[in-house]
């Protein structure tokens, strides 16, 4: 019996996401009385595979192939699903994220495995199996029992801990038969020069309280200074003040950095549920009754484009910048 988890990489490296996920089941494996294991897909160096030890990975397969150059959702769900069995594995572990949950729900019926999305704690229990996950736009929670013999879980980014437990490195490189190949790209391309929501550590945001996108230059310094990314509430994206590429929430991207300003922002229930996964949330608004306050754990009343250029001069001051 084992615990599977997947770690993404992206062009050969593993992000702090990978580090997370590892930590996350190795604790579901002590509860279990068993290792975790730890997959990788695509081409990565034994140098960085061997970082997954130190969170407690006790075997690291690699699996590599030229199906693997393209992202086939078919072709990751069936080599996850066959290493699974191959390991006798009981839970098998993604990232809540794009990736994860596209592949997460084909492995589970590869798996005839029962499906918890966006689990943000370690189960409640493990006889039964009974995983914690939010619900309700994260306005509440649920305990939900899962009672097939293989369980598929996907967690929610920035909700545990990184916890180093250095194992002895063990890699195993193996390949596997492709499934179906039938994704073709003729082109990609990618973003430079700019940190990627999805990605960010921090991110500044801004709603309709900014007032006019001439505003948005504090803002702006703001995520400079903090080296953070910049984002913004649907009615600003639809009034055409900044990208939709930047906009956050259930109907745009859903994000979970470790710190959110909110400015300018009300808090629609929408808006909310994208970036509820956020540890910590700031918010500055005029309205003390702005609902954004009641998610947010500091805040700042007060007009936008007065607080700042204080914070960004504070921050600056702090950082020596």
């Amino acid at each position: 019996m084992s615990v599977l988890v997947f770690v993404e990489n992206w062009d050969g490296k593993f992000k702090k996401l990978s580090f997370e996920l590892v930590s996350y089941a190795t604790k579901v494996a002590e509860m279990l009385g068993t290792g975790a294991i730890a997959v990788s897909i695509g081409k990565v160096e034994d140098t960085e595979l061997a970082k997954l030890a130190g969170y407690g990975a006790s075997k690291i397969i690699s699996l590599e192939g030229d199906q693997f150059n393209v992202l086939d959702n078919q072709n990751y769900s069936s080599a996850i699903a066959v290493v699974a069995l191959q390991q006798e594995s009981k839970v098998v572990i993604l990232s809540n994220n794009n990736m994860g949950k596209a592949i997460a729900p084909r492995i589970a019926v590869k798996l005839k495995a029962g499906l918890g999305a966006g689990v943000s704690r370690l189960p409640v229990s493990v006889d039964p199996f009974v995983i914690y996950k939010k619900v309700f736009s994260g306005n509440a929670f649920a305990n939900v029992t899962i009672k097939s013999e293989i369980k598929v879980l996907t967690f929610a980014q920035n909700s545990f801990e990184l916890i180093g437990k250095q194992m002895p490195v063990a890699i195993e490189k193996t390949t596997v038969e492709p499934a179906v190949n039938k994704t073709t790209v003729t082109e990609t391309r990618k973003q430079t020069g700019k940190i990627l929501l999805t990605d960010a550590e921090i991110v500044v945001s801004g709603g309709r309280g900014m007032k006019s996108p001439d505003n948005w230059g504090p803002l702006v310094e703001l995520a400079e200074v903090l080296g953070a990314a910049t984002a913004c509430s649907r009615p600003v994206s639809d009034e055409g003040w900044r990208s939709h590429e930047e906009h956050t929430g259930q109907t745009g991207k859903i994000i979970a950095p470790n710190l959110y300003f909110a400015i300018g922002i009300s808090g629609a229930t929408q808006h909310l549920a994208g970036v509820s996964g956020s540890k910590y949330i700031v918010a500055i608004n005029t309205d003390k009754d702005a609902p954004v306050f009641e998610a947010a754990q500091y805040g700042i009343i007060g007009d936008a484009l007065k607080v700042l250029p204080k914070l960004v001069e504070a921050f600056r001051e702090v950082k020596g910048k």
